[in-house]
Order: C-alpha cells, then structure tokens, then sequence
C-alpha cells in the first residue's frame, strides 16, 4: 500500500521539527507500507469490484486493523479512550502514541464521511485541550474508495472543508489527513472480506 497525499492541516509550536515527530511519522509510514493484499504477495492489490451492491467491493476493517497490529508492535496503544467532549464521550482513539504528557493520535477511517468529520473533529479538539500533541486522519482516495465499501469516508470529501480547520489556532500541534491507495488491481485476487472475521492482512 502507498500514501498519496499528506495534507497538513495544523502545524504550531515547534513539535513538527522533533525527533518524536519524525520517529512517529515514520513508524506511521511503515505500519502502512506494509499492508499486503494477498498476504505474502509483497504489495497491495485489490480485485476491481465496485462496493456500491450489497455484497460487493472489498472490506475495510481488516485492512484497518493490519495497520494498527503493525503500529501495537511499534509500541503504540490501541483504542484508548480519552476525555475531550465534556457532554458526549466521542469515542477511543484509533492508536496513540505517548509524547511527554500529551498523546499523538491515529485514526483509520472505515466509516461514511461523517465518521471522517467527527474523527478529525475530535482529534482538534485533543489538540485544542493540550490531550493531543497531534494526530493523523488516514483515508482512501477516490481511485482506491470505489472499490471498498460504499460511502466509505474518503479524502475529495474533505477537501471543501481544510480551510474550516486550517482556521484553528493553537500554540502547539500537529494535524494532518494522509490519503493512501492500492498498488495494483487484479481480478485474479480475492476480495478482502468484510467485517474482522476471514483471512487477516499481513
């Protein structure tokens, strides 16, 4: 799997210059290179069946969590809950990784684009309440959405609205939205189930 495009959203104080960004980023870099679709094959490839029927495209979720098994062996925590939204819990967080007292923050979109909004939301607000040192939105781009499942939250969506987060003042964090896609597409690959159960990424 390859990432297309990094959109930096929010970039203050000094932590896009650390040793712990660079460390983190890297890390984040690796966990999704290697993402293999067959296992075993060595790159990512999809078979090209629109998930726009019921019962077809290709699933999410274990791509999703080949990722973050990659990232728990790197030493990041998984699903941890944090206490932004004071009236609504809005969710654990996908992976963090500890940097000091703070937390930098990776969400995996298998959700629609509302999902999208509310991931990013919550991670600058984490920055907003100095919980968050930073944190990244990785989501498909419209070559590689069209053939997962429908209406997964992708990253044209989101285009319309980087001024609105662009505009968030803050003294020190880091957000941005990662864009990856496929290597290839093959009708001679399976499809990747769907849901956590069925054969598990590499």
């Amino acid at each position: 799997m390859k990432i297309v495009k990094v959109e930096r959203l929010i970039d203050a104080g000094s932590f896009s210059e650390s040793r712990e960004w660079r460390n983190i980023r890297n890390q984040i870099g690796q966990a999704i290179q290697s993402i293999e679709w067959p296992p075993g094959s060595g790159s990512f490839t999809l078979y090209p069946q629109s998930g726009k029927k019921r019962g077809q495209g290709s699933g999410v979720k274990p791509i999703k969590n080949s990722c973050m098994k990659r990232l728990k062996a790197l030493g990041w925590i998984l699903e941890q809950p944090f206490d932004i939204a004071t009236l609504q819990k809005p969710g654990k967080m996908d992976a963090c990784y500890p940097v000091g007292d703070r937390y930098f923050a990776v969400e995996w979109e298998t959700g629609n684009v509302s999902s999208s909004h509310r991931a990013i939301n919550k991670m600058a607000l984490g920055i907003l309440k100095e919980i968050l040192v930073g944190g990244i939105l990785i989501l498909p781009t419209r070559d590689m959405y069209q053939f997962l499942t429908d209406r997964i939250g992708n990253f044209p969506e989101l285009e319309p609205y980087f001024p609105l987060w662009r505009s968030i003042q803050v003294d020190e964090g880091l957000l941005e939205i990662m864009a990856i896609e496929h290597d290839a597409v093959s009708d001679s690959v399976p499809r990747i189930p769907k849901g956590t159960n069925g054969r598990a990424l590499t």
